[in-house]
């Protein structure tokens, strides 16, 4: 039988204790990420008002996230809307805790807000941790049934008047981009308190139409709009075009000058990762890793897609990864590209 010196038995005794170390170690960390998620109550803040987009996918998420996290903590949504999230990704990354108790969804202008507003952003945009993304967004421009625009050429021989919820959402800068980029002629009417209040602003004739709606909530939300034939779709603003409206022209197709080209491409990144959950920086990874899993467990549920479809709420889920590659288009972007992006959309119609 071979015979093992003192030194060569110690040793093997010190491997297989550190081999056990780090063999429990694994359900150790489980078990404390467990145990720092139960009882616990996660605050999923929304950078929106409520009762529009955004507020709903959060509450919809928000139903369902807890039940595959260890521990199963409570959610609780809170809306803290503002200058199109900009008060919320500032308090989520200077004053919320980084412990991954918060969490929110935010309005995707937040991600070219390096640009748009730096003095405003007490952020920065790589340091965020992304948990994932509820769907990407395809915008259209339409026209009340009522008024004389037939056409997306018609945007460009007299004013198009559309309501604005914010300079830095949509409503509001789509139309200044269509204007620098293509020569329309959309007038932004602002105040608007969100989509609810310029849609029937549009019905009242108060607005000649949307400067941007997203495809999936106003057919889903508004089917009447197309069945009772009450609105035109005069223009889609989408990185790619919709195959179910094959017939209407899309902006990036009718960009003739490569700069602008990638001026508009800038711009349409934010729409394909339109709805993107964050934590703040210094989340531990273990805790973080539970959160995206999370994400992507509930977004794939048979229940939750249950729940969507009875809510009309159209949800196509981004992993956090992915959303990652699109927040490192901003984060690396040329400045001279952001400040072309900037002047496109700050100017005035």
């Amino acid at each position: 039988m071979p015979r093992f010196s003192v030194k060569h038995s110690q040793a093997a005794v010190v491997a297989i204790f550190a081999s056990a170390l780090m063999l429990s170690g694994v359900p150790a960390r489980a078990n404390s990420t467990s145990q720092f998620f139960e009882g616990k109550t996660i605050a999923f803040i929304v950078g929106a008002a409520t009762g529009g987009g955004y507020d709903a996918q959060a509450r919809l998420l928000a139903s369902h996230m807890g039940r595959f996290i260890p521990g199963a903590p409570n959610f609780v949504v809170q809306n803290m809307p503002g200058a199109g999230s900009l008060q919320a990704a500032n308090y989520l990354y200077n004053i919320a805790p980084k412990d991954a108790s918060t969490i929110a969804l935010l309005q995707r202008g937040i991600l070219s807000t390096r640009f748009m507003n730096p003095e405003g952003a007490r952020f920065d945009i790589g340091k965020f941790n992304w948990i994932g993304n509820m769907s990407s967004e395809a915008g259209v421009v339409l026209a009340w049934h009522s008024t004389p625009f037939q056409t997306f050429e018609d945007l460009k021989k007299q004013e198009f008047l559309v309501g604005g919820t914010g300079p830095m959402i949509d409503t509001e800068t789509t139309p200044r981009i269509l204007n620098a980029l293509l020569g329309t002629r959309i007038k932004v009417i602002t105040g608007y308190k969100g989509t609810a209040d310029t849609s029937l602003a549009m019905e009242r004739g108060e607005l000649h139409g949307m400067g941007d709606w997203s495809w999936s909530n106003v057919k889903t939300r508004r089917p009447d709009y197309f069945r009772d034939n009450k609105v035109r779709i005069l223009i889609q603003v989408t990185a790619e075009k919709l195959s179910d409206l094959p017939d209407v022209p899309n902006a990036r197709d009718m960009v003739t000058n490569e700069e602008d080209r990638k001026v508009l491409d800038l711009f349409l990144a934010q729409k394909t990762a339109a709805r993107p959950i964050a934590a703040p920086p210094g989340v531990p990874a273990d805790r973080l890793k539970v959160l995206r899993d999370a994400f992507e467990a509930a977004t794939a549920d048979a229940q939750f897609k249950a729940d969507a479809l009875r809510q009309k709420i159209e949800v196509e889920p981004m992993a956090g990864a992915q959303v990652e590659n699109v927040i490192e288009l901003f984060a690396n972007a040329p400045e001279a590209l952001g400040k072309r992006l900037s002047a496109a959309i700050s100017a005035k119609e």
